[in-house]
């Protein structure tokens, strides 16, 4: 699947037109990404997100979850200071 928008750097839409919304700690993994990079969707069973995109070029890996979905705040907290 193609990236169809990237104008935040913590937002993506796809081409099939759902949106989703990177993990704050995973948005370094996002920097070379182009129009054109191949991404690959995958539910995950993780205590933060419900997905995860894959760069099918490099293997590198986002944590994400729907556009408009919160975050479980305390958990996404302590993650980052870890990070």
């Amino acid at each position: 699947m193609k990236i169809l928008e990237h104008p935040e750097s913590h937002i993506v839409k796809m081409q099939d037109g759902s949106a989703w919304q990177i993990f704050p700690g995973d948005i370094d993994q996002t920097l070379t990404w182009l129009p054109n990079t191949e991404l690959r969707l995958f539910e995950i069973n993780d205590e933060i997100a419900t997905h995860a995109l894959i760069n099918t070029d490099d293997g590198t890996r986002v944590r994400v979850r729907q556009l408009g979905d919160k975050w479980p705040e305390s958990k996404a907290k302590r993650i980052l200071k870890q990070g």
